[in-house]
């Protein structure tokens, strides 16, 4: 994975994807919307499978270095 690749999935795991997630609960559930939970279960989905992508990469990268 590319340094670029990286540092985008980095920022869309820990700073792009939570507040999206918060912000769908904290709204849907204050209009009723029927598939807020859904959203957020999908949302947190996809962030705790760019983290773990990332922190694969991450660990791959060290490995590599030493």
């Amino acid at each position: 994975m590319s340094n670029k690749t990286y540092n985008i999935l980095k920022w869309i795991a820990i700073v792009g994807l939570p507040p999206i997630a918060a912000f769908v609960g904290t709204v849907g559930t204050s209009i009723d919307w029927e598939y807020t939970g859904v959203t957020v279960t999908v949302i947190t989905a996809i962030d705790t499978m760019l983290g773990a992508w990332v922190g694969v990469s991450a660990i791959n990268y060290k490995k590599d270095n030493e």
